[in-house]
């Protein structure tokens, strides 16, 4: 700071015409340097022993002329400092040296954040600073009695991924919770000193569970959130009578996606009572907000989205903290792109434009403003938060989910995971935190790289249209290009697709998600069945069913009532396959109840199509441009984790699998009325209700 310093007061004095600095003994540039430090070190000091002095004499000023007194008096001490200088004299005019001290104050306080940009201890000391006045305004003098719950998601985080990453020590903190060895974090600092290590006793318990067809984070988090995800088909899907796209991640679509949910249950969601939902799609709700893309597309004072980059950034050391991991981070992704890209690496996807901010602002900024509002939820004593994380799932799309670059990320969450767990120690009440994923990951080369052509342009080909040569961009379904557009009030998907039937015969709307895929076709207003789709294109269905790329097609029958095909003509009915797999057989033995849940919806599309899975190397391909997807059935994407304090009771009986993001929301409202918190009562079902 004092070498800063120096520079910063060198630099005004070449720039600033009423400043000068004046060796004692000439006009040598190492004097008048040795002059320089000598009256920053002495200004510093100054203002670190003569400052606070004169802070407490001028209590009783009225804070608006205490506010215009700080100036003139930094600039004094300035002008102090300058004539007792015994390295030399310096001369400044009154007016210059209020400015000279203000810009020197503001660089030391900069420099001093930076330099505790990776010191945990000192964030934690400043988070508990700026949440110390809230918890006394909100608590008062008495405390919760009660325990809280912290559900923390890691978006994206596969089960197999989380026992990679503890069993090779690349997560410490999770390891101790599960009675593993933390050893050292990525810092090399011995976790038993931050009072990681257990003993060897483990605090959680992990849980698979797993999710539904659509495994991606629109459906598994309202279900988690709201209780229900019926009708859900994918990330993004065509709605025939409103002649739009919904898309999980577009906040005028999770508005109305939330309405229908809590429509359907008659409840408001989990985090009703005393609870605060931090960078979600969905509330849940919460009364307290921030980053929560639900409720992003609202004008005016309701919208309290965006609430929690204000607060954040409010506090300029966390402003440089963020700010310096954030270029930090892009300078990272350029050298790991261009890494990959020189050695050629196999699978990849294009990672250039905007990409390494997007990046960045999943990994740093949305991160450091989850974690922190977090931080300031439990020193306020909520009794029930919800926070989303989705760095790892951003770089996993674009590095691969086992990739070393997705290695870091998990590290860096541990940290976060280890002082979240820290600042619980300090809260006004005790707090468990269940650490859970929305869904996993599945590697692969995309379906373009290995066939030459995107999806859409199959299907056109089987529907005896001309293929057009050039390809277009397909849209992204990671979740932080949303939360990025939400950031920069422009909350709505550029291009939001919008299919009006006409009165002719229109061309078919194809959409990818993950490894999934839907065809609707708009001009009919009704979900087509096999027969009708065979009657307009003979040759779509085997085209698509008989494609090495392509795992099983789901269609609607007017005989069967449903039909899964596979290639080599395997035609099984939808309410077979539990005897009958068929081409479902390689996805296990959860994806017929998965299938079957979904050919049920209102807006399941025409045909839905599911690419093909190799299960010795878990690979599939994404009709998306990612190298680690997610959205259909096959492989890691489907296998999701739940750690839980040993305290709450088991998420399941022995023997029985969690399946479905509906019955995880059932189990975290049973452990928050364990935890005599948000007294909640489990919501009688729709059809529950009607009988």
């Amino acid at each position: 700071m004092w070498a800063v310093s120096t520079v910063t007061m060198l630099v005004l004095a070449g720039i600033l015409p009423d400043f000068r600095i004046q060796s004692a003994d000439g006009e040598s540039a190492t004097r008048i340097t040795v002059a320089a430090a000598v009256g920053a070190g002495g200004f510093g000091l100054l203002s670190a022993l003569v400052w606070p002095l004169l802070v407490r004499a001028l209590l009783l000023v009225p804070a608006l002329v205490l506010g215009l007194l700080v100036f003139f008096l930094n600039g004094s001490l300035l002008l102090v400092v300058l004539r007792f200088n015994p390295s030399g004299r310096g001369e400044v005019a009154p007016e210059t040296a209020v400015v000279v001290a203000a810009v020197m104050s503001a660089v030391a306080s900069a420099t001093g954040a930076a330099l505790a940009v990776r010191d945990d201890d000192a964030y934690r000391r400043r988070l508990y600073r700026l949440a110390d006045r809230r918890r006394t305004e909100e608590l008062g003098e008495g405390e919760p009695s009660t325990p809280g719950t912290v559900f923390l998601q890691l978006d994206g985080v596969g089960h197999d991924v989380l026992l990679d990453a503890v069993g090779r020590g690349l997560m410490p903190t999770v390891a101790a919770w599960l009675g593993g060895s933390a050893g050292e974090d990525e810092g090399g600092r011995d976790s038993e000193r931050d009072g990681e290590r257990t003993a060897g006793r483990p605090t959680h318990r992990l849980t698979l569970w797993r999710t539904d067809w659509s495994s991606q984070t629109g459906a598994s988090q309202l279900g988690i959130l709201h209780g229900s995800n019926h009708d859900i088909p994918a990330f993004r899907w065509y709605e025939k009578e409103s002649g739009e796209v919904m898309v999980c991640n577009r906040p005028t679509s999770a508005a109305e996606l939330q309405r229908r949910a809590i429509e359907r249950t008659g409840d408001g969601g989990l985090l009703t009572l005393d609870g605060a939902s931090r960078g979600n799609l969905f509330s849940g709700g919460a009364d307290q907000l921030a980053l929560v893309l639900s409720v992003a597309a609202r004008r005016g004072k309701e919208n309290r989205s965006r609430a929690g980059y204000f607060a954040y950034f409010s506090d300029p050391a966390n402003a440089v903290r963020t700010a310096m991991s954030f270029v930090a981070d892009v300078g990272r992704e350029i050298g790991e792109s261009t890494r990959a890209r020189l050695s050629r690496q196999r699978p990849r996807v294009k990672r250039g434009g905007l990409y390494p901010f997007i990046r960045a602002f999943a990994t740093v900024v949305e991160r450091d403003v989850v974690v922190a509002a977090v931080i300031g939820d439990m020193l306020a004593g909520r009794a029930a938060v919800y926070a989303d994380l989705v760095a790892y799932d951003e770089v996993a799309h674009h590095s691969g989910p086992y990739s070393r670059d997705a290695e870091k990320v998990l590290g860096r969450l541990d940290r976060s995971l280890a002082l979240i767990a820290k600042v619980a120690e300090h809260a006004p009440r005790a707090y468990r935190i269940v650490v859970l994923s929305d869904h996993g990951q599945s590697p692969g080369e995309t379906f373009r790289a290995r066939y030459g052509l995107a999806l859409g342009e199959l299907v056109r080909a089987g529907c005896g249209l001309p293929v057009p040569r050039k390809a277009q961009r397909t849209h992204s379904g990671a979740e932080a290009r949303a939360a990025v557009r939400a950031a920069l009030h422009r909350p709505v998907e550029e291009g939001g697709e919008q299919h009006r039937p006409s009165g002719r015969r229109s061309e078919p709307i194809v959409l990818a998600s993950g490894n999934l895929g839907l065809v609707s076709f708009p001009d009919v207003p009704h979900r087509m069945s096999r027969e009708e789709i065979d009657e307009r294109h003979p040759a779509l269905l085997s085209t698509l069913a008989n494609h090495p790329g392509i795992g099983f097609v789901l269609v609607s029958s007017e005989r069967h009532g449903g039909l899964v095909l596979g290639a080599h003509g395997a035609e099984i009915p939808v309410d077979e396959l539990a005897e009958n797999p068929g081409p479902l057989a390689d996805f296990g033995p959860a994806a017929a109840a998965a299938v079957r849940r979904t050919h049920s919806f209102p807006h399941t599309a025409d045909i839905m199509v599911n690419s093909a899975y190799e299960p010795q190397d878990g690979e599939v391909l994404a009709f998306e441009e990612q190298i680690g997807s997610h959205g259909g059935l096959g492989g890691a994407q489907g296998e999701a984790f739940l750690m839980s304090p040993i305290e709450l009771s088991p998420p399941v009986e022995e023997g029985a699998e969690l399946v479905g993001a509906e019955q995880v929301h059932r189990v975290l409202r049973s452990w928050l009325r364990e935890a005599a918190g948000p007294q909640i009562p489990l919501p009688a079902r729709r059809d529950q209700r009607a009988a």
